[in-house]
């Protein structure tokens, strides 16, 4: 699960060349722009990752829009003097305006700690336009994981742990996860979150019946797909199509309670003639540091100018990551030139 904050420390502070009042604090994988002088390397801080919306308090009021008070706080990746900032970083001491008194005792003390839910934190989740249309049935099958990538620089000792290892890389899709699944005779089709009845104007059920994902799935018993829905009216379409197009990033053998390895998923999807993510390249040894996946996440989509949202990487065979609390071995790489310019 991602921690949108947790207590970590300050590896490293930098300067701002040209700034004064201003350096750049690392914590964990991500760089954050700090006051200057008001943290030391070695301080124990709650930080908080992009994408949190922050609740009403004074410590953080400087963060509200002046013209807009009523506004949700979310925190976006920005820029700053030229350095590129993604997250906050607080003192500890802002837990005590929660009720809560912490001390080397406790185990709340201890780096890694998530206190999301304590400090009243929740995820930004883009608002679903009425024109996705459908009806929702039930909640989405517990069976089948929520479709959410980690990012690489909440868990940067993951880059250590796939040194040497044979990954893919695909391009990461900007749209609307969906999950198609058939199990013990029941079918779903769900957005991130819900099951939705069957229904034409809803952009999953579109894609069901243009693949015929249901009745294929059908024949297979006990498989769900997983992938990005992306055209017309989907997160201002970037990829710029004419038409909603289905991307498969996932199969899970329901039964056997595992994603399918590369080459498994890879079949799986030609034999059902399902399309996949884009421009999958596949056994690559990795030999990557933080800054050089960065670079590689950077470009365009094929046919376009605007930036990419990124890649993902996952071993050519499933694996579990110490790195990741024993998940599957697979992160995400955002581009910083698809949140700068606002992407979510």
């Amino acid at each position: 699960m991602r921690k949108l904050a947790s207590l970590q420390i300050i590896d490293s502070l930098s300067p701002i060349k040209g700034a004064d009042r201003i350096e750049i604090a690392q914590v964990l994988g991500w760089q954050v722009v700090v006051k200057k002088d008001e943290f030391k390397v070695g301080d124990k801080v709650i930080y908080l990752e992009v994408d949190s919306v922050l609740p009403d308090k004074k410590w953080s009021e400087f963060l509200k829009d002046k013209n807009r008070p009523d506004k949700p706080i979310r925190l976006k990746t920005i820029r700053l003097r030229g350095q590129i900032s993604q997250g906050l970083v607080v003192p500890l001491s802002i837990v005590h305006e929660h009720g809560y008194h912490v001390n080397e005792e406790f185990v709340e003390y201890q780096v890694g700690f998530d206190w999301t839910e304590r400090l009243g934190i929740v995820k930004y989740e883009p608002p679903v336009p009425a024109s996705y249309g459908g009806n929702i049935l039930r909640a989405r099958p517990s069976y089948v994981p929520k479709t959410d990538e980690l990012r690489v620089q909440s868990f940067p000792s993951i880059i250590d742990e796939m040194q040497g290892k044979l990954v893919y890389f695909s391009t990461k899709v900007d749209g609307s996860s969906g999950t198609f699944s058939w199990f013990e005779g029941q079918a779903d089709v769900c957005s991130r979150n819900w099951s939705i009845g069957e229904d034409d104007t809803n952009i999953f059920w579109r894609i069901a019946k243009k693949h015929s994902i249901i009745e294929k799935l059908e024949l297979m018993k006990h498989f769900a797909i997983q992938g990005e829905v992306a055209g017309p009216g989907i997160q201002k379409n970037p990829l710029k199509l004419n038409e909603l197009q289905f991307f498969a990033f996932n199969v899970l053998d329901i039964h056997g309670r595992r994603y399918l390895d590369c080459d498994e998923f890879l079949a799986f999807c030609r034999d059902l003639d399902i399309p996949t993510v884009p421009d999958i390249v596949t056994n690559l040894e990795f030999t990557w540091n933080l800054e050089e996946l960065l670079e590689l996440a950077k470009g365009t989509y094929a046919g376009t100018d605007n930036p990419r949202e990124g890649i993902v990487i996952r071993t050519m065979e499933e694996q579990r990551s110490e790195a990741l609390d024993g998940g599957r071995a697979s992160f995400k790489v955002i581009n910083n030139d698809f949140l700068l310019k606002g992407g979510d």
